[in-house]
C-alpha cells in the first residue's frame, strides 16, 4: 500500500467514511488526534433508546434488536444531560442504531470503539453478543468482523448498567450524573495485524526519542515499523520487527530538537505504520520533545518541578471539567479548545483535570496550545475493598496507556484527599497501614507504567502522603490567614521532616507544592458565590513571598453546581475582578506572571492624614528570561476624597535590580499620604528598558482620623461650602416590598424589591437659605437583589457538597455576595427632596469585586463574610430651588430615595466605611 502523506491522512480524519453532511453531527472530529486511522465512521448523533427500570431487557432479548425502543437520545451525551435529550429515569439504559459498514472496507477487520461509557457495557451486533466492558473512563472496543455484511444495514445494540456501587469510580459525577455513553462512538477498519499502541519517550540528554509499539498479534516475517514525519522535520525511519514478537521499538535521533513548552508548544506530527506482507496499518499521531524532572531553584536548596531542565513556577487551576448541558461531555471541539485558551488568557501554565480521565481532544488542545496538565485518576466513594482497588488500577492502566503521548501531561495524581482510602466510619475511620502500602504500590505501578512523568500518591489535605514525587497539600483560607500559614509550613518542610507524611514516613527532596487553594472552604460553611478577588490577591502576594513553595493551584477554573469560586461561571461567562479600573491595564495576568512585586498581606491599611508610611516590597522574578537591562518601578498615588472626587497625589520612578530566579525583599517604599481624608491607591507598574509593562500591582490606604464631621464648613474650589453628612442607617422611615436590612450595624443599608429610604434632617443651624447659591446630595448606591440567604427562614440545604448535593442556589450560603459578572441586575433610584423630584438615576448593577475596597476592609476576621467587596455608583443630585425653599420654610430637609414598582431592582446605600468611596450621604450647600 502506498504510504499516505500525513497531511492527507489528517484531512481524511475529518471526512473519511462519514455522512456527507456533518453540520448536525455532534463532535464530528476524530476523537483521538493522538492515535487516528483514516478509515473510520463516526456513530455520534441520534440513537434509539430505552430505559430498563426492572433490569428485564437482557432476559427479554432486547439485544436481538427487535423490541421497540421508544425514545431517542443524542450520543455521546450522558442520559440525563440536556444535550442528550433525555431525563434520567433509571440506572440501566439500552442504545440501538442501524449501522452500515462501508463496502470498501471489505477484507479488513472492523471494530466498534467506544471512547468512554459508564459503567458496565454489553454489546450485540445483529443479535450476536459482542462481549462486555467494565469501567467508566477509558476506551474499549468490540470486534464486529465475523457478523459484518458489507454495505448492508445492520443493528447495533448496547446495554449500559450504571447502577451505583461503593467501589465504582465516580469522581464528581454528582455535579451532573454522567451516565452511559459520554465520549464519541465510532467504527474503525484495520488490517489483520495492527498497532494497539504507540508510545514516544523523549530523552533530551541523548538527543533521541524512543518509540515503543504494541501489536495485536505476533508479527509475521518481514514486518517493519515505519515513521514518516510531517513538514520534513526529519527523514523517514524504518526498523524491522522481530518475527513472532508483539512489541517493537526504535530510537530516533534528533540532533537539533525543537522542544515543547507552554510558550512554544511544538509538536512533531508523525505517521507510524506497521508494514506486514498482508498490508499496512498507518496511524497518525504526534509527540512533543520535553522532559519533566525535579531540580533546585538556582542558588538554593529548594526543589522545583522542571521542564526541559529549567525550574517551573507552577501557576495552576483546578479544572472540574464539567459542562452544565453536557456534564462530562463538551458540546463542541471549539468549546474544548477555548477551555484551554481560557486558562492561558489568565496567564496560567497548568490545569489539574480533577477526578476525571479527560476527553482526548481537550488534551490535544492542551498539547497544541501549550498548557500543562495534572491528570487525576477518578475516585471511588466507598472503602478500599478488593473490587475498588481493581477498578482504580484498571483506570490507571487505561489512562496511562491512552494518554502516554500527550506532552502536556506532566503528573499523574492517583488519589484525592484520601477519598475512598479510609476504613470505617466517623469518628473511628482510619487510613490503615495496609491501605497505605497498597497506595504506595500504586505509586510504584504508575512509575513502572510511565517513568517520564511525576506521580502523586494522593493530593493531600490530611497530611498523609506515603510515597510521592510531590509534597502537595490543600488549604483554603481567608486572605488574611495566608502569611502565618505559609510561614509555618515552609518552616516545617525540609528533607527528613515528617510534615505532610503519615505512617512514620518522611520527606525526601520533593518540591513543596500547593495543589488546591482559595477561599471557598476558608470561611464558615464555605463561601457560596462571593467576590474572591480580594482574598485571591492577598494569597498571590503571599505565595510570591514564599519561594520555597514551588507553585499553587487555585480552586477553580469555572463554577460548578455547589462551588461558585471559579475564574469563570458555570456557563463560562467571565467574572470581573475590577483590577483594570484601579490600575489601567491590570488583569489577573499581572498576578500570574514570571515578574511579580508583592506588597504583602495588607491590601488596605489605615493611616493618618499626611503620614509617611512604609510599603514592603518583595521581588519574585522566577525566570531566567532577561528583561534586556535594568527594570523600572513606576509609582502613582491617587484616590478619592471625602466627597468622592478623584485626586492625583503624585508619581515617581525608581530602578529595580534583576537577577535570574531572584526572590528576595527589596527596600520598602516610602509613601507620603495626602493631608486630608481620602481613600488612596498606590499603583505600581514594573517596566523593562523598552517601556513594556511586565507586572502591575497595587495597595490601598484609608486616610482618616476618626469619622468625618457631621456638620462642617469648608473651602473648596474657591468657595465656601456647608457640608452635612448622615449615616445610611439613620433613616427615619423605610418600606420595601421584599425586605429591608442593615449590614455590620448600618455601614450599609439594603432594600430589596421596590420601596424607599427616607431621611429627615433639621435645616442646618445658622444657614441662611437666601445665601445658598446651589445645593446637591451625593451618595454611593447600587441595586440590591434578594439572594437566597436574604429570604425569610433561609437555611442552607444540607448534603454531600463534594458530590454535588446540597444547595444549588449560588446565593443561599450565608457568606454569599456574587462577584461582578456579565449579567447585570439594574435598578433606578429616584431622589425626592421635600416631595419635589430631584431626578432619577440608573444603578447599572449590584457589583462586588476589588473596587469594593472599603467593604473588604470592614470585614471582621472571624471566618464569615458580610457582603464583602460590594460597592455602588456615585450619585450626585442637584436640589431643586423650590425644594430648598420648602425645606427652609419647614426647617426640615426630607430626603426620600425610592425605587419604583415598575423597576423593582432594590437599593443599597453605602457609608464612609463600606463600598468604594469614603463618604456618607452628603449634602453640600454652596455659599458665596
Amino acid at each position: 500500500m502506498k504510504r499516505l502523506h500525513l497531511l492527507g491522512l489528517l484531512l481524511l480524519l475529518t471526512s473519511a467514511a462519514r455522512p456527507a453532511d456533518t453540520r448536525s453531527l455532534p463532535l464530528p472530529e476524530h476523537p483521538r488526534p493522538d492515535f487516528a486511522r483514516a478509515a473510520w465512521l463516526n456513530l455520534n448523533g441520534e440513537w434509539e433508546f430505552r430505559f430498563d427500570r426492572e433490569d428485564a431487557g437482557e432476559a427479554a432479548g432486547w439485544g436481538r434488536g427487535t423490541t421497540p425502543f421508544p425514545e431517542r437520545i443524542t450520543v455521546p451525551f450522558s442520559w440525563g444531560s440536556r444535550l442528550s435529550g433525555l431525563a434520567n429515569q433509571a440506572d440501566i439504559g439500552w442504545y440501538r442504531r442501524p449501522v452500515r459498514v462501508p463496502p470498501e472496507w471489505k477484507g479488513r477487520r472492523v471494530f466498534l470503539v467506544v471512547g468512554a461509557c459508564d459503567w458496565l457495557t454489553r454489546g450485540w451486533f445483529d443479535g450476536r453478543a459482542l462481549g462486555e466492558h467494565r469501567g467508566g473512563y477509558t476506551p474499549f472496543e468490540f470486534e464486529l468482523t465475523p457478523t459484518v455484511r458489507w454495505g448492508e444495514t445492520q443493528t447495533l445494540v448496547l446495554r449500559v448498567d450504571d447502577t451505583p456501587h461503593p467501589f465504582k469510580l465516580e469522581g464528581k459525577q454528582g455535579y451532573g450524573e454522567a451516565r452511559g455513553i459520554w465520549q464519541t462512538v465510532y467504527l474503525e477498519a484495520r488490517p489483520e495485524n495492527f498497532l494497539t499502541s504507540v508510545h514516544f519517550s523523549p530523552d533530551l540528554e541523548a538527543g533521541t526519542v524512543k518509540l515503543e509499539a504494541a501489536l495485536a498479534a505476533p508479527a509475521p516475517a518481514s514486518t517493519t515499523l515505519r515513521l514518516h514525519f510531517a513538514q520534513g522535520e526529519r527523514a523517514d525511519v524504518e526498523a524491522p520487527v522481530a518475527a513472532g514478537s508483539r512489541e517493537a521499538a526504535v530510537s530516533v535521533a534528533f540532533p537539533h530538537p525543537h522542544l515543547w513548552s507552554p510558550d512554544d508548544p511544538h509538536l512533531y506530527d508523525v505517521e507510524v505504520s506497521l508494514h506486514t506482507p498482508a498490508g499496512d496499518d498507518p496511524v497518525a499521531t504526534y509527540f512533543g520533545l520535553r522532559k519533566i524532572s525535579i531540580v533546585n531553584l538556582p542558588g538554593t536548596d529548594v526543589a522545583y518541578v522542571a521542564l526541559n531542565h529549567k525550574p517551573l513556577y507552577l501557576r495552576m487551576t483546578l479544572d472540574q471539567s464539567y459542562h452544565p448541558d453536557g456534564f462530562y461531555t463538551f458540546p463542541s471541539d471549539d468549546f474544548m479548545r477555548d477551555e484551554i485558551l481560557r486558562s492561558k488568557r489568565l496567564g496560567l501554565n497548568a490545569n489539574r483535570i480533577h477526578l476525571k480521565v479527560e476527553v482526548p481532544r481537550k488534551l490535544y488542545w492542551a498539547d497544541r496550545l501549550g498548557l500543562l496538565i495534572m491528570a487525576d485518576v477518578p475516585n471511588f466513594w466507598g472503602e478500599p475493598t478488593a473490587e475498588a482497588r481493581a477498578e482504580s488500577e484498571a483506570a490507571l492502566r487505561g489512562m496511562v496507556a491512552r494518554d502516554f503521548n500527550h506532552p502536556a501531561i506532566f503528573s499523574w495524581v492517583l488519589f484525592n484527599e484520601t477519598w475512598g482510602l479510609f476504613t470505617g466510619a466517623e469518628p473511628h475511620r482510619a487510613y490503615l497501614p495496609e491501605t497505605q502500602r497498597w497506595v504506595a504500590s500504586m505509586y510504584r505501578l504508575a512509575k513502572q507504567l510511565d517513568a517520564t512523568r511525576l506521580v502523586e500518591d494522593n493530593s493531600a489535605c490530611n497530611h498523609d502522603h506515603v510515597e510521592t514525587d510531590l509534597n502537595s497539600w490543600h488549604d483554603y483560607l481567608p486572605g488574611y490567614a495566608w502569611r502565618e500559614h505559609l510561614d509555618e509550613i515552609t518552616r516545617d518542610t525540609f528533607p527528613g521532616s515528617a510534615w505532610n507524611f503519615t505512617g512514620g514516613r518522611r520527606q525526601g527532596g520533593q518540591p513543596m507544592l500547593n495543589s488546591e487553594c482559595g477561599n471557598v472552604w476558608g470561611y464558615e460553611g464555605s463561601t457560596g458565590d462571593v467576590d474572591w478577588s480580594w482574598d485571591y490577591h492577598i494569597m498571590m502576594n503571599e505565595f510570591r513571598r514564599h519561594p520555597r513553595v514551588a507553585g499553587w493551584l487555585y480552586t477553580e477554573h469555572h463554577d460548578v453546581i455547589n462551588e461558585w469560586n471559579g475564574y469563570y461561571r458555570y456557563d463560562r461567562s467571565p467574572k470581573d475582578p475590577g483590577l483594570g479600573d484601579l490600575v489601567p491595564g491590570m488583569s489577573l495576568r499581572d498576578l500570574h506572571g514570571d515578574f511579580y512585586l508583592s506588597t504583602g498581606s495588607e491590601l488596605c491599611r489605615e493611616a493618618r492624614p499626611g503620614e509617611t508610611v512604609e510599603v514592603p516590597l518583595f521581588a519574585s522574578f522566577l525566570t531566567d528570561a532577561t528583561p534586556g537591562g535594568g527594570l523600572t518601578l513606576r509609582e502613582k498615588l491617587y484616590g478619592w476624597d471625602a466627597f468622592g472626587r478623584r485626586e492625583e497625589y503624585g508619581e515617581s520612578a525608581r530602578p529595580v535590580p534583576f537577577e535570574p530566579w531572584m526572590a528576595r525583599a527589596l527596600p520598602p517604599l516610602q509613601v507620603t499620604l495626602p493631608d486630608h481624608r481620602a481613600l488612596v491607591v498606590l499603583a505600581l507598574t514594573l517596566e523593562n528598558p523598552a517601556g513594556a509593562v511586565l507586572h502591575r500591582n497595587f495597595t490601598t490606604f484609608l486616610v482618616a482620623d476618626g469619622l468625618a464631621p457631621r456638620d462642617e464648613t469648608v473651602r473648596r474650589d474657591g468657595r465656601t461650602v456647608r457640608v452635612i453628612r448622615f449615616a445610611p442607617a439613620t433613616f427615619s422611615a423605610a418600606q420595601w416590598s421584599l425586605k429591608q436590612w442593615n449590614v455590620l450595624d448600618g455601614l450599609k443599608v439594603n432594600g430589596a424589591g421596590h420601596g424607599y429610604f427616607e431621611y429627615r434632617l433639621p435645616w442646618p443651624a445658622g444657614l441662611d437659605p437666601r445665601a445658598v447659591t446651589s445645593a446637591a446630595l451625593t451618595f454611593e448606591a447600587s441595586a440590591k437583589r434578594l439572594l437566597g440567604k436574604d429570604r425569610a427562614g433561609a437555611k442552607l440545604a444540607e448534603g454531600d457538597f463534594m458530590r454535588g448535593l446540597g444547595t444549588h442556589d449560588p446565593g443561599a450560603n450565608p457568606n454569599s455576595y456574587p462577584m461582578t459578572g456579565v449579567t447585570q441586575y439594574p435598578s433606578l433610584v429616584r431622589v425626592r427632596v421635600n416631595g419635589i423630584d430631584a431626578g432619577a438615576f440608573g444603578l447599572p448593577d449590584d457589583p462586588a469585586d476589588h473596587r469594593g475596597i472599603l467593604s473588604w476592609h470592614a470585614q471582621p476576621h472571624d471566618r464569615k463574610l458580610r457582603e464583602a467587596g460590594s460597592y455602588g455608583y456615585l450619585v450626585r443630585a442637584a436640589l431643586p430651588v423650590d425644594a430648598l425653599a420648602a425645606a427652609a420654610s419647614s426647617r426640615e430637609i426630607v430626603l426620600r430615595l425610592e425605587v419604583d414598582a415598575a423597576q423593582p431592582g432594590g437599593l443599597a446605600l453605602y457609608g464612609e466605611r463600606f463600598g468604594r468611596y469614603p463618604l456618607d450621604p452628603t449634602l453640600e450647600f454652596a455659599l458665596p
